[in-house]
């Protein structure tokens, strides 16, 4: 195993997603909220390397978060 502790991963956790036009965004100020396309029970997916390969919900411990993987998306292979 130790190969691979050097082997480096691109991973993103998605709480949900929205389009925004630009002039939108450039008006914002801080405290600003952009709603997103999900609802307080849709799952958070996780990517590697930009292919989805979990899914889960965000876990709030004080001032630490993190993801309980709820599901291995299966068929990565290919």
């Amino acid at each position: 195993m130790s190969v691979l502790e050097d082997i480096t991963i691109d991973l993103s956790v998605v709480l949900g997603s929205t389009h925004v036009p630009i002039r939108q965004i450039l008006r914002m100020g801080r405290g600003a909220m952009i709603p997103l396309d999900c609802g307080h029970d849709d799952p958070t997916l996780v990517y590697v390397n930009g292919k989805l390969v979990a899914k889960g919900r965000v876990l709030v411990n004080e001032d630490q978060m993190s993801i309980e993987v709820t599901e291995v998306v299966r068929g990565l292979r290919g």
